[in-house]
């Protein structure tokens, strides 16, 4: 409210306009009314860390809201002053739910925050439900228990209290009555639904009545993973409720918009780091004998071949000796990763970790080959062993950074590199490229799992 009121009073006065405080008033007012009335501050909302793409509409309404008061108040023109002042308020806002989806992320580490959950459906789709949800401690959810339906055994430890039987009963509140009962014993105050053969929709929708009634809330997993929220849209069609999830963006003017960032991006990093890229060069000449650059084949979108460049980090017959090595690979997947490999160099040690062998690659990114922000282009022999799950991590270009260099990198078993490559493969945006590109700053310095 301050950051909004403040700097529209400034403003205003500065221009000689009249009635400075009411119109500073009627900022820092409508302000937190648009949120509200956007159901900005639910706690659905700040379960998923609000986002700044919300904040932004809000402001443009803010916007043409104090417009729409000033023709109503009489005052002519909106001067350019007034559309500046307000942007602090986004600014504020902004940091302010930055701040606070740190401190929820804290404190569910912590076991704090969390909304306790009680799951109902066939087993097979109950230990999906919790394995996928122990991966990750970003969200606020914790399994306390689970309802089955049929005998089938639950293999993913939660309790289990109670069952449901496979076919229908024949009195409408008899499931009820059990999924009550366990959520009363186990205290969970959310109820998760696995539909299934035996858990049908009118069969949900007689639970639902009396969880409603109970003052419980339910969620319906719709069995997607990984697919991110603006994807989904929801509709309906002859009392049907429909998710209708929109395909990944692979064409049109959002990829012709990456590829301007991607090279335009490149070249201006070529010219600002170009001191930097000298130094290094000179470091990696005289740190051991062999050439500046180590020039290697990697597959890029889509199966194509490219040549990709690296400051030179081991000694100049690595290739030859990494056949001894194998045995000694730390990674579970196809890629080949030592923690102490012997071929490394001192200088390419420190290289390798802050990244800064990766920096020509702006010149592949410049001509095409790369992105900025995407999968690591593997190697030629990797691909040869990918399945068909693995080969979608080729539908986009390879990137200088990506998820995986965000999450860990080579500390990440294969699975979770796939599955990272995936997600972004899947959900791909520009904001979402932005966001990556700021957390690399941090990996970055971090070092970690930088080997």
């Amino acid at each position: 409210m301050a950051a909004a009121a403040l700097p529209v009073a400034a403003t205003i006065v500065e221009v000689h306009e009249p009635h400075p405080l009411r119109l500073a008033a009627a900022a820092a007012l409508l302000w937190p009314l648009i949120g509200v009335a956007s159901k900005r501050y639910t706690p659905v909302a700040w379960g998923d860390g609000g986002g700044l793409r919300a904040v932004a509409r809000d402001w443009l309404v803010l916007v043409g809201a104090l417009a729409t008061l000033r023709v109503v108040c009489g005052l002519e023109s909106v001067p350019a002053e007034a559309f500046t002042a307000l942007i602090p308020a986004l600014v504020a806002t902004g940091v302010c739910q930055k701040l606070i989806h740190r401190h929820l992320l804290a404190a569910r580490r912590d076991a704090r925050a969390l909304r306790h959950v009680l799951v109902v459906g066939e087993a097979s789709a109950l230990d999906a439900v919790v394995g996928q949800l122990a991966q990750r401690t970003d969200h606020e959810y914790v399994i306390v228990g689970a309802c089955p339906v049929g005998e089938d055994e639950v293999t993913s430890g939660v309790p289990v209290c109670a069952q449901l039987t496979r076919e229908a009963p024949d009195a409408p509140d008899a499931d009820a009555a059990v999924v009550l009962g366990a959520a009363d014993e186990l205290g969970a105050d959310l109820v998760f639904v696995a539909p299934g053969p035996h858990l049908n929709g009118e069969r949900m929708r007689r639970l639902s009545w009396a969880l409603y009634d109970r003052g419980r809330s339910l969620m319906v997993l719709p069995g997607i993973t990984d697919v991110a929220r603006r994807r989904v849209r929801l509709t309906s069609a002859a009392g049907l409720t429909l998710l209708h999830i929109a395909p990944p963006l692979q064409r049109g003017a959002h990829t012709a918009a990456k590829t301007v960032v991607d090279r335009t991006g490149a070249l201006l990093l070529l010219l600002l780091l170009s001191p930097l890229l000298l130094l290094l060069a000179l470091a990696v000449r005289l740190g051991s004998p062999g050439p500046v650059l180590y020039r290697q084949t990697r597959v890029g979108r889509h199966g194509m071949r490219f040549a990709m460049w690296k400051f030179r980090t081991m000694v100049v017959d690595a290739d030859r000796l990494k056949g001894g090595l194998e045995q000694q690979n730390e990674n579970d997947g196809h890629m080949f990763k030592m923690r102490r490999d012997p071929r490394v160099t001192p200088v390419g040690r420190v290289l390798r970790r802050y990244s800064l062998d990766e920096l020509p690659q702006l010149f592949n990114i410049l001509f095409g080959h790369m992105s900025l922000v995407g999968p690591r282009p593997p190697l030629p022999e990797e691909v040869v062993k990918y399945n068909g799950v693995e080969m979608r991590r080729l539908n986009v270009r390879p990137g200088l950074t990506g998820l995986w260099q965000v999450s860990g990198r080579s500390d990440l078993s294969w699975r979770e590199t796939v599955a990272l490559d995936l997600r972004y493969v899947d959900n791909w945006s520009l904001s979402g490229d932005v966001n990556v590109m700021a957390r690399t700053v941090r990996a970055v310095l971090n070092g970690q799992g930088a080997y």
